[in-house]
């Protein structure tokens, strides 16, 4: 049995509970969530804690036809169209939040090769930031980077070692500017990983650098 040993940061969750953070970013919390009893009860803690906050606030007068508009938006939404035919579950190596952008096994999609070794999807998430799947050979390393923004990678399959640690199925690496790293691949098998950044990363080798614009990231 897998143990999760990387969470989320306490401020990425507030964040998450809060809505506030990208789609990108948001895909990638829910995944690690699906997987992750204890980042689910702090998560848990963080709503009933803003619930708390927001009940404390002074109500706000609405205007005589607030009720009436609302009601009227209601009834212009139209019910989805039934169906009979059952959803289909994700693999287990999918977890269900990425299952609705995906819709087929990880060795199903249309990887596209990016360097010897290196693979990747893109993401249809709205907004700002970016939101790949990246499939790295055994022995591969990423280029050493930090970041602009923040970084948040789920592994999906596989694992990797770097600076920080080492990170295995259903691990999150939730990174900021202060961490520079170079991810290698460690396992057997290759490591897929779902990522989403909110800045662009900040090669730090000439390589790097050259290839920055090829990366999408």
């Amino acid at each position: 049995m897998n143990t999760i040993r990387h969470h989320l940061d306490d401020a990425t969750l507030l964040s998450y509970s809060s809505g506030s953070l990208t789609n990108a970013m948001a895909l990638v919390v829910a995944c690690h969530l699906s997987v992750c009893a204890d980042c689910r009860r702090k998560a848990g803690e963080m709503e009933l804690l803003g619930g708390e906050m927001l009940e404390r606030l002074q109500p706000a007068d609405l205007s005589d036809s607030a009720l009436q508009n609302l009601l009227d938006a209601l009834d212009e939404e139209q019910p989805p169209e039934p169906t009979t035919d059952a959803p289909a579950l994700p693999p287990a190596d999918v977890p269900a939040p990425l299952w609705a952008y995906i819709d087929k096994p990880l060795d199903e999609l249309a990887w596209k090769s990016l360097a010897p070794g290196f693979a990747y999807v893109d993401l249809p998430c709205q907004g700002t930031g970016a939101s790949k799947l990246l499939r790295i050979a055994p022995g591969k390393s990423v280029l050493p980077h930090t970041h602009t923004g923040n970084e948040l990678t789920m592994i999906l399959r596989g694992s990797y070692v770097d600076d920080v640690g080492r990170f295995a199925k259903g691990d999150i690496a939730d990174l900021d500017d202060a961490i520079e790293h170079q991810p290698l691949v460690d396992s057997p098998e290759s490591c897929i990983c779902l990522v989403a950044t909110d800045g662009p990363l900040r090669f730090t080798s000439l390589l790097g650098r050259i290839v920055q614009p090829l990366t999408g990231f």
